[in-house]
């Protein structure tokens, strides 16, 4: 562990942090610049009696912050900010997270926390994928790795065959990238000869996108290393929120600077252990842009809060299923890409390349599964069973169409899984 008396602390120790760090927060939002405190003006922190009271507060949005755009939902002045990341913005006006020196000390803390649950420690040497740029990603692993002590090799994005020379030159032994990265990397390693398993490569730390169990154990079979998801989110801090550790019983989410809630996104009330819903995030310790209730949009559920078997006490919350606006409705049926992704990678024929293209013909929905395949390929056997097992799972019949690896165009940056031509009235 990096802080393993924060990382251990009892329950009621984690309680009683986190009450007075909401208590805190909302002190601290009502007197500061941000446009948000509106939402605040008839509540005060000693209406905060315990933790359930929480869920008495307003939610803050993401068009909340997009309607700030650019400054107004900062807590300071920019002048006192040292950094900004900003979201995509690919479905609307971008969120910018302007960051105090604080913000950037409690970045490096919780990744830092993060590396060590994946098993590093100052003597690894992390190769970094993701960019460095208005993308957190690349910047949240430095401050990690720099805080931790590994050596740092600042790779950034792109450049596949440079990517695998510094992994064997440099002896690199873990890297961070976005999720459907690595399929690329096995890629080029296969057209070029290059073995990762005459590496001293061990783990892969991967987070950005949803990412199937089944397309773990393909990346970590082929790569002969230890994968483990990272969350996080521009609008709370950026990458490190929280990580699954080598027990693979749910990502464990720092509780001392943020608090988790699950809810129903449509009633907007909260769930019980065990249920699937919208992930909501407080942060308790962040200056430039603090929230509370922020409404993430990702699907979890709350997993346990008893003791991992890795030793740490924090909340364990389920991998990432999808968010809310990933949802894909087809012939009344809701589901996540990640679900037909789970499937399709059950076979070895098909490669993690894969996209879904819906349209509408004579007046229904229609879907083709696009996907691309390795080696041999898949039998029509395996076909007729794929189509079955898809046809189980959707309660309707998709086209299945198989193509030669190298079709699907790849793209820097998150993968594009969904193309969805239908007409929005």
């Amino acid at each position: 562990m990096f802080n393993p008396e924060k990382e251990t602390l009892p329950r009621e120790e984690i309680e009683k942090i986190q009450l007075s760090g909401l208590r805190k927060t909302l002190r601290y939002l009502k007197n500061s610049k941000s446009r948000l405190k509106v939402k605040y003006k008839d509540i005060e922190p000693e209406d905060i009696k315990t933790l359930d009271d929480l869920r008495n507060l307003p939610f803050i949005t993401k068009d909340d912050l997009r309607d700030c755009y650019p400054f107004a939902h900062l807590a300071v002045d920019p002048s006192q900010c040292a950094r900004m990341h900003m979201s995509s913005g690919t479905t609307g006006v971008p969120v910018i997270n302007a960051m105090t020196r604080n913000d950037i000390v409690q970045w490096g803390e919780i990744m830092a926390r993060c590396l060590a649950a994946a098993g590093l420690t100052e003597k690894d040497r992390l190769q970094i994928m993701p960019s460095f740029g208005l993308f957190n990603g690349g910047f949240g692993f430095h401050y990690g790795a720099e805080r931790l002590g590994c050596f740092i090799v600042p790779a950034g994005a792109g450049r596949s065959l440079m990517q695998l020379k510094l992994i064997k030159d440099l002896e690199v032994t873990a890297f961070g990238a976005i999720a459907s990265y690595p399929a690329r990397l096995i890629e080029v390693a296969r057209d070029n000869g290059f073995d990762f398993k005459k590496t001293k490569l061990r783990v892969g730390i991967l987070g950005a996108e949803t990412w199937s169990d089944e397309y773990r154990r393909r990346i970590e079979d082929e790569m002969g290393i230890k994968t483990f998801d990272i969350i996080g989110l521009t609008e709370t801090g950026g990458v490190g929120l929280g990580i699954d550790c080598h027990a693979r019983s749910g990502i464990h989410v720092w509780e001392d600077h943020y608090i988790v809630e699950i809810i129903d996104p449509e009633r907007e009330t909260p769930l019980s252990i065990g249920e699937e819903g919208e992930m909501v995030i407080t942060t308790l310790t962040r200056e430039g842009l603090p929230l509370i209730r922020y409404r993430t949009r990702d699907i979890s559920r709350i997993l346990s809060y008893e003791r991992c078997e890795c030793g740490r006490t924090h909340v364990r919350v389920d991998r990432i299923k999808g968010r809310t606006d990933d949802m894909l409705k087809v012939k009344g049926v809701n589901f996540y890409p990640s679900q037909v992704e789970q499937i399709l990678l059950k076979y070895k024929g098909l490669s993690p390349y894969y996209q879904l293209v819906i349209e509408t013909v004579r007046g229904k929905d229609e879907m083709t599964i696009i996907v691309e395949k390795v080696d041999n390929g898949i039998t029509q056997r395996e076909l007729e069973q794929l189509d079955l097992e898809l046809y189980d799972f959707l309660g309707f019949r998709s086209k299945i169409q198989v193509v030669p690896e190298g079709t699907i165009q790849r793209v820097p940056g998150k993968a594009v899984r969904i193309i969805d031509k239908r007409k929005k009235i």
